[in-house]
């Protein structure tokens, strides 16, 4: 059995039920359920479709993702998640390099690390170099001024915990931000690279080893063993190409406004909707949600 779901933005609650019954009728779906009016509907499947990435794709032009995947078991006990770009809408280093007067430098090794061109170590090394005596206070500083948390965030984790869930923030930046991000947002560990510290000021090097796509994948591991879960129980989140090793090892790997390069590795691919279709796809209803 498979669940098919369709979801849109839920700022633009424009999914009609004449396209859900109509794809519905075309796969020979069962009985439509709306987990929110406007927002997201789902219907189950005897079969996987043939042509659902077809389908997929003239949704797409419609601003509406659609995720088909095995009905059994989708409903996740631990969530693993980036956080640049994910689970907040920036990139830290970026914004740094912005504070530091080489921007543009660095967000375009950014964009060619993410996008799996460049090899991810050597790329931060190349970055957190030319950031080289920026002030420590600066940190804080983007925190308070330039970090937005992306929509849906709160109650993915407040929904997920409530349900018995745990939730672990690991990422390729640096712990300087994770720190906050995941006590905002109620992660109950995180995972990140250090920045050092000299003087009172960044000396351009960042701790070894330093935490890529590798290192992702071992958090999965030593933290599923750690609580007695499988990769199967895992729904882990990402949109960058050093998130590819995670993504592919959970029982559900999503994509979120992913890289096209990374999107195009993975099954669940969320390109309209926000961090609540995390939610969808495990077949949560809005009336469940929390915070």
């Amino acid at each position: 059995m498979f669940v098919a779901t369709l979801l849109v933005n839920p700022a633009t609650p424009t999914l009609e039920p004449s396209l859900v019954e109509s794809l519905r009728n075309a796969w020979g779906g069962g009985e439509a359920d709306w987990l929110n009016p406007g927002i997201a509907a789902e219907f189950t499947l005897q079969t996987l479709p043939d042509n659902r990435w077809d389908v997929w794709a003239d949704l797409q032009k419609m601003a509406v993702d659609l995720v088909v995947q095995p009905a059994e078991g989708r409903r996740k006990k631990m969530l693993l998640a980036d956080m640049d770009s994910t689970m907040i809408q920036q990139e830290c280093i970026d914004e740094l390099a912005d504070e530091a007067g080489v921007g543009a430098r660095v967000k375009d090794i950014t964009a060619r690390a993410m996008n799996g061109e460049l090899d991810f170590e050597g790329a931060l090394t190349e970055r957190v170099g030319l950031l080289k005596d920026l002030p420590e206070a600066v940190i804080a500083q983007v925190l308070d001024t330039r970090i937005t948390y992306m929509p849906g965030g709160n109650t993915l984790l407040a929904t997920m915990k409530a349900n018995g869930a745990y939730a672990a923030l690991v990422s390729g930046g640096f712990t300087a931000f994770t720190t906050r991000v995941a006590a905002v947002l109620g992660f109950d560990e995180h995972r990140a690279n250090t920045l050092i510290v000299a003087d009172g000021k960044l000396t351009g090097a960042v701790s070894r080893p330093i935490l890529g796509r590798a290192a992702k994948v071992e958090a999965l591991e030593q933290i599923t063993a750690r609580l007695g879960l499988t990769d199967a129980d895992v729904i882990a989140v990402g949109d960058g190409a050093n998130d590819l090793g995670m993504l592919g090892r959970a029982g559900a790997g999503v994509a979120l406004h992913a890289k096209p390069t990374v999107a195009a590795e993975c099954d669940i691919r969320i390109n309209h909707g926000d961090l609540t279709a995390l939610l969808y796809v495990q077949g949560y209803g809005r009336d469940a949600f929390k915070g």
